[in-house]
């Protein structure tokens, strides 16, 4: 069998300088998390898979790769999502933690399919998670980090789209109608014309989303008993710290990847990127004795921002002639410059893609 260097289908290389953008691009995401007091975990890529599934409420495990480990003949699961792993950490590890408890990560993440507008199934996933709380002020802080970490990564032009994921059951009440599943799945695909037929009270629902103001002021309108009224507040003061800084609309029924959240969902945009650059929202933490503990957070995917560019930076290579005094070299990347030092005298400056050359104690660009 040739070896051509072909992975298996969703997965992929990432080379240079992709790979130093990503770099560049989780140290401004976490960087700016620790600045907030959110300190770095790293869970392992596998672990039991006991251990991951059922741990936030609502899921599963589902899109998960199992296999079973051959030393304690237990299922383990390869993670599709970190979030899981570090409300696992909260809830056990850092269980005696006083809350809330702030917490940030970053490493690769392999899911079980692929979509057709997401053919990856390896990612690299980042982000920060506040376990203990998801009140007003700590959704606020965990989208203001969000912003502002992707702001420090060089991203412009950010939009986010808050939803409000349990709305529907909010409204449908306990326990639900007959036809709920059939209005939940009109919903999701914004079937003005199954919702109608279903059920015409929803029928503002798949109206009431656009711009955040005029989408919130429909849905006020809608919402003649007042069941909704904390709700709407809430989410409209989180949304009113971020006015100036970037673009906020709403969609009150999305609940496409929002899965797990309860009150508060949001996706992140960029101008130029396609699809979701990131995701995030309220949920809830299951621990081992049936105890549930609120938490927020939000996740980044670095891929496709690597793939429209974002992280690309301008090599500077200062190539180093053979013999160069390594005090020299040293002084050089101490101001900040890449060394690449000759290792013999047939090197040059355009075979290790250098930008520069250091030519008679000083340095020149290449010819």
């Amino acid at each position: 069998m040739n070896d051509t260097g072909l992975l298996p289908e969703g997965f992929h290389d990432r080379l240079p300088p992709a790979a130093d953008g990503l770099r560049r691009f989780e140290g401004a995401v976490l960087g700016v998390a620790h600045g907030y007091g959110y300190e770095q975990v790293d869970p392992p890529l596998a672990e039991f898979e006991a251990g991951l599934a059922g741990r936030l409420k609502g899921t599963a495990a589902t899109d998960a790769v199992r296999f079973v480990d051959p030393v304690s003949q237990r299922t383990l699961a390869i993670r599709p999502d970190i979030t899981a792993q570090v409300a696992r950490i909260a809830a056990t590890r850092m269980g005696h933690h006083p809350r809330p408890v702030r917490l940030s990560y970053a490493g690769p993440v392999l899911k079980l399919r692929a979509g057709e507008l997401a053919p990856r199934r390896g990612l690299r996933q980042m982000g920060a998670e506040l376990i203990g709380r998801d009140s007003v002020a700590a959704a606020t802080e965990i989208v203001t980090v969000a912003v502002e970490a992707l702001a420090a990564a060089g991203v412009t032009d950010i939009s986010i789209d808050f939803t409000l994921p349990d709305l529907v059951a909010t409204l449908a009440g306990d326990p639900p109608g007959p036809q709920h599943a059939a209005l939940i799945a009109a919903l999701d695909a914004k079937d003005a014309g199954r919702v109608a037929a279903i059920d015409p009270a929803y029928l503002p629902l798949v109206e009431a989303a656009g711009p955040f103001d005029a989408a919130l002021a429909r849905l006020r309108a809608t919402d003649q008993a007042g069941r909704l009224a904390s709700r709407l507040d809430a989410i409209e003061a989180v949304a009113a710290t971020l006015a100036g800084r970037v673009a906020v609309t709403l969609d009150p029924t999305e609940r496409h990847g929002f899965e797990y959240q309860s009150w508060l969902g949001f996706s992140l945009f960029a101008q130029g990127v396609l699809g979701e650059i990131g995701r995030g929202g309220s949920y809830t933490v299951c621990h081992a004795d049936g105890q549930e503990e609120p938490a927020v957070g939000f996740s980044l995917y670095a891929d496709a921002l690597l793939d429209a560019g974002l992280g690309a930076k301008d090599r500077r290579r200062l190539f180093l002639p053979l013999g160069t005094d390594p005090a020299v070299a040293a002084r050089l990347r101490s101001e900040g410059w890449v060394t690449v030092a000759a290792l013999d005298a047939d090197d040059t400056p355009a075979a290790q893609l250098c930008t520069h050359q250091w030519m008679d104690g000083a340095i020149a660009p290449r010819p």
